[in-house]
């Protein structure tokens, strides 16, 4: 202390220096540790089965827990910022339960994500899943369709009571109608969960078959997978269409 009753210069400065160097010795092992565990970009897999064996390992470690998060850096966003090459183009339901970068773990610039109620479909939501394979050579589709969906549940009572759905509802409920069929006409203890899977398998085959992306398919370039996800397990079931 000095005459005032302030503290010594010299000890602030001497307190100081010594606060800033074990500070910056107890960083740097972190910092170390942290830039030698940033694994860099895997390329993206080309082959239908190298992207499904990419999408469901991702699934695997959503399951378990042990998640990678990759993609998800500034390094990543740079990279992309100027050219896109996802592997995989995936139509699922919008419930907010089931977002298909995380339940794949999966990042930036590695899907093609459309999300439309019950995964109904029109040729706007057809053109969307058509735009990665037919314009960069994406070699996957997934339809995923999920337990408890509401967009399913609600199509069904509307359908099975005469009911229309308010506003533009209706018009998710009359594109799910061929999957309502499909489950009433198989049965069943759980109807709802029957049409969830039938309109997975019933969209799987339109886009497998349809006029533009079959020659795709026919050559091996493109598989056009239908699953389902639990929203109990978080597993990744698929119902169609894995590719060999």
């Amino acid at each position: 202390m000095d005459r005032a009753g302030h503290p010594d210069r010299r000890v602030l400065l001497v307190g100081g220096l010594v606060a800033a160097t074990a500070t910056l010795a107890g960083c740097s092992p972190t910092i170390a540790a942290s830039s030698a565990t940033s694994a860099p970009p895997q390329p993206p897999p080309t082959t239908p089965a190298a992207a499904f064996t990419r999408l469901m390992e991702g699934n695997e470690r959503w399951v378990s827990g042990d998640l990678r998060h990759p993609d998800r850096d500034p390094d990543r966003r740079e990279f992309v910022a100027e050219k896109q090459e996802p592997f995989g183009s995936i139509l699922s339901c919008i419930d907010s339960r089931v977002p298909p970068e995380l339940l794949f773990d999966t990042g930036l610039g590695d899907l093609y994500v459309m999300r439309t109620g019950g995964e109904a479909i029109g040729p706007v939501v057809t053109g969307s899943v058509e735009y990665g394979p037919m314009t960069s050579g994406t070699p996957l589709i997934v339809v995923l369709g999920h337990q408890r969906c509401g967009a399913i549940e609600a199509a069904y009572k509307s359908i099975r009571d005469g009911k229309p759905l308010p506003g533009n509802l209706e018009a998710i409920a009359k594109a799910l109608r061929p999957a309502y069929e499909q489950a009433v006409h198989g049965g069943g203890a759980d109807l709802v969960d029957s049409m969830a899977r039938a309109q997975v398998t019933l969209t799987a085959a339109d886009l497998r078959s349809n006029q533009d992306l079959a020659p795709l398919v026919k050559k091996g370039a493109l598989a056009v997978v239908g699953a389902y996800y639990s929203l109990d397990t978080g597993k990744v079931e698929v119902l169609a269409g894995a590719p060999a």
